[in-house]
């Protein structure tokens, strides 16, 4: 029993500074943060960044793994949604489930590493594209290059797929987005209607490019 619950414990202890780092890392950086800022926030120790990650880099690495995986569960699950139906609803269960999660999760410290990444780059940024946003979007212009009934390789694919991509982006919640809007739909009846919205929209947008 003793060991059952010392394992609990020490999994929850690294599951905490994980929970901590990625909040702190997406909203300040990776050189701003401080382990010690990191283990009063998870309530934890410095000897438990070293007994776990070996350093403040390794957590770093942690995170951002436990992000790219939140990133190919995501596309997944779009994968899976999608499984068998025609182009047109692939791409309307691929927006459900990123509003959706845009709703349930407003300030997911995933979306922020993934922006910090973006504006102040570092070697994890290889990764993230290659495992996290690459599949994503080979998923979506496959669908977009279905509709607009050429190879995926046509140069109209890509700016089609980022446009779509970039509504889905104003659903989320940002410092620049709370200025332009009041923030992500709240209720039912919103969220589908800001889902057929954006579906519209694309349909409408990639029909007018095939034509």
């Amino acid at each position: 029993m003793t060991t059952k619950v010392a394992i609990t414990e020490e999994r929850d202890t690294r599951e905490r500074l994980i929970e901590a780092a990625g909040q702190l890392f997406a909203d300040h950086g990776f050189k701003k943060v401080t382990v010690r800022e990191i283990v009063a926030l998870a309530h934890a120790n410095v000897a438990a960044v070293n007994y776990h990650f070996g350093d403040k880099l390794g957590l770093y690495r942690e995170v951002v793994e436990a992000a790219i995986t939140a990133q190919e569960r995501t596309t997944e699950e779009s994968r899976q949604a999608g499984e068998g139906l025609p182009a047109d609803e692939r791409l309307r269960s691929f927006i459900r489930i990123f509003v959706g999660r845009a709703v349930k999760h407003p300030r997911s410290w995933v979306r922020g590493i993934i922006f910090r990444e973006m504006a102040d780059p570092t070697p994890a940024l290889d990764q993230i594209v290659a495992r996290g946003i690459r599949p994503r979007l080979e998923y979506l212009g496959a669908i977009v290059a279905e509709l607009l009934e050429c190879p995926v390789t046509d140069p109209r694919v890509l700016p089609c797929a980022g446009s779509v991509q970039s509504q889905l982006v104003m659903t989320m919640t940002s410092p620049i987005a709370g200025k332009l809007k009041p923030g992500p739909p709240a209720g039912p009846v919103a969220i589908e209607q800001m889902i057929d919205h954006i579906t519209r929209f694309s349909l409408g947008g990639i029909a007018a490019i095939r034509r």
